[in-house]
């Protein structure tokens, strides 16, 4: 079906104001950018802006859900036939890296900072995201292919990788320049698969 022309323009303007808002994010920083400034830098009207977006958080959160995507793609250059190990330690490797230069530290503190408001519709606690349902088919494959014990909950398993990401990421922004993201997140994930599979791996 095709768009009408009002259509159109209504999504020129919402990208116009998206990649406005996100240009004065990287360049001043979230907490130093107005919705005002984004308007009028985009050349739109506060009536469009709250058209398409909440707040100037929504912009950000709208282009941290593009992570998702980015999961997806990234899963599929991993091998099927790695095993359970190697495939989480790519993933997050991957995730912090995509995390570190794509999104960078200024824009995932303010993702952390309004994370710790309780919401029905919370991105963290969501377990339909695409990591979560990711990590579940790597467990539920280890399991069904012997590497772990049928016991073994991928539920709670996805659930537990997962919370190492968020600490990595927190640690990131907390410790400053000093903490290197990329190792540190890797020396922490290896660490913490060892005693997934020393715990639950088949004898």
């Amino acid at each position: 079906m095709t768009k009408g022309i009002r259509q159109v323009q209504a999504e020129k303007t919402k990208q116009r104001i998206f990649k406005t808002a996100l240009e004065l994010f990287q360049k001043k920083g979230f907490d130093h950018v107005t919705v005002d400034e984004i308007v009028k830098k985009s050349n739109s009207s506060k009536g469009a802006f709250y058209g398409h977006f909440d707040s100037k958080y929504g912009i950000f959160l709208e282009k941290f859900k593009e992570i998702d995507t980015f999961y997806e793609n990234f899963a599929h250059t991993i091998p099927e036939d790695a095993s359970l190990k190697e495939k989480i330690l790519t993933l997050f490797q991957g995730q912090m890296n995509y995390l570190e230069h794509e999104l960078g530290k200024d824009l995932m503190r303010s993702v952390y900072t309004n994370g710790l408001i309780e919401s029905e519709d919370h991105f963290f606690a969501n377990t339909e995201r695409s990591i979560y349902k990711i990590l579940n088919n790597y467990i539920k494959k280890a399991i069904e292919q012997g590497e772990l014990v049928e016991e073994a909950s991928p539920e709670r398993l996805a659930m537990l990788i997962s919370r190492c990401m968020r600490g990595n990421l927190y640690d990131w922004i907390a410790f400053g320049k000093d903490f290197n993201l990329q190792e540190e997140s890797s020396q922490f994930i290896e660490l913490f698969m060892e005693g997934i599979l020393s715990r639950y791996s088949k004898k």
